[in-house]
């Protein structure tokens, strides 16, 4: 996992061949009026998504890990907390794997728990699994899922 700044974000376009083209996608967009649906930037290799949904309570939340692509979740307005836990540590998982979308849930707790502000990401790699979308009222938020 990786969480920082988007003005820092050239330091982290050499991990990964597809992290320069998603870092310079969001660089081009206006984070204050971001409209909320899905955008193919690169086919199944890189996409990018906006949503704007209620905020849950941490109990509430989806404790999730992906197998094939990484996420890059970007903060565009407001704040945003969020849990995390390394994959290796979680042991129960809630029924199969979806390979569809990708996803698998856990009912492990999150380690620990960061808040990200405007204008910050997080990456999560296949062996983070997460928990977005904890917060009070609605948060928005711009997700590009980057193909491993």
């Amino acid at each position: 996992m990786i969480i920082d700044s988007l003005e820092n974000s050239d330091k982290y376009t050499s991990l990964h061949p597809r992290f320069a083209q998603a870092f310079g996608y969001i660089k081009g967009l206006s984070l204050n009026g971001l409209d909320v649906g899905k955008t193919a930037i690169d086919g199944s290799d890189l996409h990018a998504a906006v949503s704007s949904k209620e905020g849950m309570a941490k109990e509430d939340a989806k404790f999730e890990a992906h197998n094939h692509y990484i996420d890059i979740q970007v903060c565009p307005e407001g704040s945003e907390q969020m849990g995390w836990k390394p994959r290796s540590k979680c042991v129960r998982p809630i029924g199969e794997y979806n390979t569809e979308k990708d996803v698998t849930f856990f009912s492990d707790k999150p380690d620990m728990y960061f808040t990200l502000s405007a204008g910050q990401f997080a990456i999560f790699y296949p062996e983070d699994v997460h928990a977005p979308m904890i917060g009070e009222g609605t948060i928005k938020k711009l997700v590009l899922k980057v193909k491993i």
